[in-house]
């Protein structure tokens, strides 16, 4: 049974066709705009995880704030601490924490992180943020202070899955 040859035009705009998703299926993806919470930006550079700290109090409000000019909104706690005093709290991101990030005002928790100076004023970077001995909310790396939100979707899963 002789075999069918295949017309020259048709196979050659085949092969430029598996060629073009061949290319464009290998370039890799643009990064996403971090609108300034780029994990070697200068907001995430404050983040000292040497210098870990902690803090325990009552959320007096959940917020919106843009940490530094330029960036995209944060979200923030306000805590009041053992002693009375007010913290500014940056949880992180809007973008990727969304809408709702499993706390209320009222709550008491306890919050690892670090001290920075922004703008004048001090604030709290958080890396996690604990309320009682069920709800624990992670954004930071403890050991070295690497964002959640800078970790690609199988790092996360991989953190994720070892709580």
């Amino acid at each position: 049974m002789a075999r069918k040859r295949l017309s020259a035009p048709w196979s050659v705009s085949r092969f430029i066709c598996l060629l073009l998703v061949f290319a464009a299926s290998s370039v890799p993806a643009a990064p996403r705009d971090m609108g300034g919470w780029e994990k070697d930006g200068v907001y995430n550079r404050l983040y000292q995880a040497s210098e870990l700290d902690k803090l325990k109090g009552t959320i007096l409000r959940i917020t919106e704030v843009v940490p530094m000019k330029g960036m995209s909104p944060a979200v923030a706690i306000i805590l009041k601490d053992r002693d009375g005093e007010k913290v500014m709290v940056h949880v992180g991101p809007k973008w990727f924490l969304g809408d709702s990030i499993g706390l209320s005002r009222g709550d008491r928790v306890k919050v690892k992180g670090s001290w920075a100076e922004i703008d004048g004023k001090d604030v709290f970077m958080a890396s996690k943020i604990k309320k009682g001995d069920f709800f624990e909310l992670k954004v930071r790396l403890t050991k070295d202070g690497t964002p959640f939100w800078t970790m690609s979707p199988e790092e996360l899963a991989r953190e994720r899955a070892s709580r």
